[in-house]
């Protein structure tokens, strides 16, 4: 007796078998997901750290190095790629296929912590960001422009206001300015020159190495300046204690 005689000789039990297969087939179709591309777990960890005033060479030596190092023995990397430019530091953590990204992010966040006391003080605390295959490109990219604002006054303003209002609308992750330039003034100062017109630095000095911003003020009146003041100064300085005289 074949199996196929079963069906033959109970035809009620092949029609109940057949309803029971398209009903079957007819929920999968409803819950089947419909993607673009197949789902695969492929997840990038960015570390910037921002070091404003330094060269390239710096950057390497004091910011990517020590990261690098202690990066590397995190688990489920697959490689790294790194970038050392003018005050900024970008590493590339490329996880392995499948890997759990959340168990990934908080070890890259822990070595990162190990080292954070060893970093120069004058570099801003590293930024760690997860990227996956999803999200890899944004919703929606803006472009701004003007005739009357240079490209620092936009990106401040971008910062004060466009930025806040866009990522408080709900359903957007987050919003980053692509292309920004930042107010930086590196300052050298002749210390024999400055005792001979009797202009006391300390004052200045030490607020400046605490803070990144300072209040207007103007200068005393010097013989050898052009202009009878010198230029109030409004921008937020950034000073590298290492090239400070």
């Amino acid at each position: 007796m074949k199996f196929t005689d079963l069906f033959i000789k109970r035809p009620v039990l092949a029609m109940v078998v057949s309803l029971v297969i398209l009903i079957a087939g007819l929920q999968s179709i409803r819950s089947l997901s419909v993607r673009q591309y197949p789902r695969s777990d492929i997840a990038v960890v960015s570390v910037s750290t921002t070091y404003v005033g330094a060269n390239a060479d710096l950057v390497r030596g004091f910011i990517t190095t020590p990261l690098e190092r202690v990066i590397a023995s995190a688990d489920g990397i697959d490689y790294m790629e790194s970038s050392s430019a003018q005050g900024l530091s970008t590493i590339t953590v490329h996880l392995k296929l499948n890997y759990d990204t959340n168990a990934a992010l908080t070890q890259i966040q822990a070595k990162v912590a190990q080292v954070r006391n060893d970093l120069p003080p004058e570099a801003e605390a590293p930024v760690i960001d997860l990227q996956t295959a999803d999200n890899e490109f944004a919703a929606m990219y803006i472009g701004f422009s003007s005739q009357d604002l240079d490209q620092n006054q936009i990106t401040d303003y971008l910062t004060r206001v466009v930025q806040p209002k866009l990522s408080a609308i709900s359903g957007v992750q987050r919003a980053d300015i692509l292309g920004d330039r930042t107010f930086a003034m590196r300052i050298w100062l002749k210390p024999d020159k400055m005792a001979a017109l009797a202009f006391r630095l300390p004052p200045y000095t030490t607020h400046w190495r605490t803070t990144t911003t300072f209040p207007r003020w103007e200068a005393p009146r010097v013989p050898w300046c052009r202009s009878t003041w010198w230029p109030t100064l409004t921008s937020a300085l950034r000073m590298n204690s290492s090239n400070w005289w």
